[in-house]
């Protein structure tokens, strides 16, 4: 079961750095033609929410692969669990339905990790 967080933890890793640096390096207008829910919402907050997903998945995979606070990553991916929650209303209140099922399976991804690492699946 530790391989199998492991694996799931590094896709949503890999998900959330991609799209975390890009909101955070790129401007509203220039995301906009990728994103366009960022014309809901300030600059500043689409630059956090770029951040909190950068800082999720570092808080994935380096607390449990250094054994530094590792109470930390079940923390990050609920974290992220609830941004994906976010990301479901935002996109169901703007009928933008196509990208719904990624969202859906991010916010399982996260939860699983949250669970089997609290729960210990990978002791």
């Amino acid at each position: 079961m530790d391989l199998a967080l492991w694996i799931v933890a590094g896709i949503l890793a890999a998900v959330h750095l991609g799209t975390g640096i890009m909101k955070l390096a790129y401007t509203r207008e220039t995301l906009h033609a990728q994103m366009p829910w960022v014309d809901d919402f300030s600059a500043a907050t689409v630059k956090l929410v770029g951040a909190a997903e950068v800082l999720g998945a570092v808080g994935l995979i380096v607390p449990e692969a250094t054994g530094i606070a590792e109470i930390l990553t079940p923390i990050a991916a609920t974290c992220l669990a609830a941004l994906q929650v976010g990301a479901v209303t935002v996109h169901l209140r703007r009928h933008e339905t196509e990208n719904l099922g990624l969202n859906v399976f991010l916010f399982l991804a996260a939860a699983f990790v949250a669970l089997g690492r609290l729960a210990g699946w990978g002791s």
